[in-house]
């Protein structure tokens, strides 16, 4: 059963739904809403379980998730819209789009993963065994550390403590319930079926959704652009929108016309 989740709408024009990632909220976005709203109306809300959406009724997938976005839509009222994820949203606007593609006018995928191969799937699976065995808290720092460049870090400790409340504000179960979700989910059945145009986005730096398994995804899905963002790891909205902005700018309106 979907969830009545918790949004924000702001600015004017085609609808924009920007899905964000693990254990993060819908402030991930914020950057992108204040670059954009001029042009779109920016969706943004906090997945199941996370900021101000409820659930504690046990464990959800991939669908469940898609389902909670295909009530929201509707719940707004909007016939069709451009959709955009990061990370695990960035599995989820495509199965969104699978599902309910008279929904979809284009797909952001950000810093998402597919065609992964068993090594590939084997280190994100341990990160989330290594989560269960010694707590979330003891392996924060490897995750942020993933996340953020070095010199980031350095320069703002203050937005990489911000980040680990997200996370550890986070249901336990919940986290570990999406984690497995991003861990165990490989888009490469299917992904050939979306149609829909798409723009693919990541870090060049980025561990786990690095830069060759987005060409994989880019090779996958006919017509769509790849940028390589120079330098980035994962956490792209929150340490440098401004390099983010431009592409998904110039990508949006072209769509739009």
């Amino acid at each position: 059963m979907a969830v009545p989740s918790a949004f924000s709408v702001a600015g004017t024009g085609p609808a924009l739904f920007m899905i964000h990632g693990i254990g993060a909220r819908r402030a991930t976005f914020d950057g992108m809403v204040a670059g954009l709203k001029d042009r779109f109306t920016c969706i943004t809300y906090d997945l199941r379980g996370h900021g101000l959406t409820p659930w504690d009724a046990g464990r959800f997938d991939l669908d469940d998730l898609v389902d909670d976005l295909e009530a929201l839509r509707s719940r707004l009222g909007i016939e069709a819209a451009h959709f955009a994820g990061h990370s695990l949203g960035g599995m989820i606007g495509p199965r969104y789009a699978l599902r309910h593609p008279g929904r979809v006018l284009s797909l952001g995928l950000w810093s998402t993963a597919a065609f992964r191969t068993e090594d590939d799937s084997a280190k994100v699976k341990g990160v989330v065994a290594a989560m269960r065995e010694k707590g979330i808290g003891a392996v924060l720092d490897t995750l942020t550390a993933r996340w953020f460049t070095d010199a980031f870090a350095a320069e703002r400790p203050d937005v990489i403590e911000w980040r680990k409340r997200q996370v550890m504000e986070t249901d336990p179960e919940v986290f570990l319930n999406v984690f497995d979700i991003y861990a165990d989910c490989e888009m490469a059945p299917w992904l050939r079926e979306v149609t829909a145009p798409s723009q693919i986005i990541t870090g060049e730096h980025d561990g786990g959704c690095n830069p060759r398994l987005n060409r994989l995804i880019h090779s996958a899905l006919s017509g769509s652009e790849l940028e390589i963002l120079p330098e980035l790891k994962h956490a792209i909205f929150i340490e440098a929108t401004d390099q983010v902005l431009p592409h998904v700018r110039r990508f949006l309106i072209s769509k739009a016309a």
